[in-house]
């Protein structure tokens, strides 16, 4: 899952070799962690948040498919940190 979605992403940012996706896996869920490069945060999200909706769903279906954990999806932003 984690190569999904960096494919996915890594054809949608300018910088794609600064794409970066990280597994964290509790008792519940797991959450996929996803980073990118300056200036390539609002390509992610899209208009009004079309594109990560859409990747969001596509995981979720898998996810649902495969029965397992409950998957989330979360960008981080490195300027907020």
């Amino acid at each position: 899952m984690e190569e999904f979605i960096g494919t996915i992403v890594r054809n949608l940012v300018d910088k794609p070799d600064e794409v970066d996706v990280k597994v964290v896996e509790s008792d519940e869920t797991i959450l996929y962690e996803l980073r990118v490069g300056d200036g390539d945060f609002g390509k992610v999200i899209g208009k009004r948040g079309r594109n990560i909706s859409a990747i969001r769903t596509i995981l979720f279906a898998i996810n649902a498919k495969e029965g397992g954990k409950r998957a989330m999806l979360e960008i981080i932003d490195q300027n907020e940190q």
